[in-house]
Formats: C-alpha cells, structure tokens, sequence
C-alpha cells in the first residue's frame, strides 16, 4: 500500500522462517518504507533477523509490540554474525 511518498506493509499474525522471502521481496522495492507490526503476534529468529535488516536499511518500524521491541533491541543477530558466532 502506499501512502503519500512511502510504501506501508503490514504484518500480522507471526513471521517466522517461511515467511521471511516473501517480506524481504516485499521490502526489496525502491523507495521508502514502513513496516506496521501492530498485529504482528510472534516473531521467530529468522523473522526478528529479517526486520533487524530491513531497519538496517532504512525501513521504519511502527506499532512494534512492546515484547517484540524488546527482542529487535537485544544485540543484533547480523552483528554477531559479523563477529564469527553461530548462525
């Protein structure tokens, strides 16, 4: 959906593994965008590693549910794996 200059995608439900290729396609897209996580419910490694990336490269993140936030805000997974951890 796109809204003034800005596209807005909306996430519900959980986002886990096999969901990710599809949100990655949708933020693949030129321009600015917004992720809505207002009916996100759950978020897997691979989905949290997933909107860390997108932020990473420029997506706003809104109405992220608070537990959520708190996972998003823990050191980041694609830093660690910079750094030689275990995927």
């Amino acid at each position: 959906m796109d809204e003034s200059d800005r596209r807005i995608v909306r996430l519900a439900g959980r986002l886990g593994e096999a969901q990710v290729p599809e949100l990655l396609m949708a933020c693949g897209q030129a321009g600015p965008l917004e992720l809505d996580l207002s009916d996100l419910l759950s978020a897997d490694a691979a989905g949290l590693e997933a909107l860390q990336r997108a932020q990473a490269r420029g997506a706003t993140l809104v109405g992220v549910p608070g537990y959520i936030q708190l996972q998003l805000a823990a050191p980041s997974r694609i830093r660690k794996r910079g750094r030689g951890a275990k995927p």
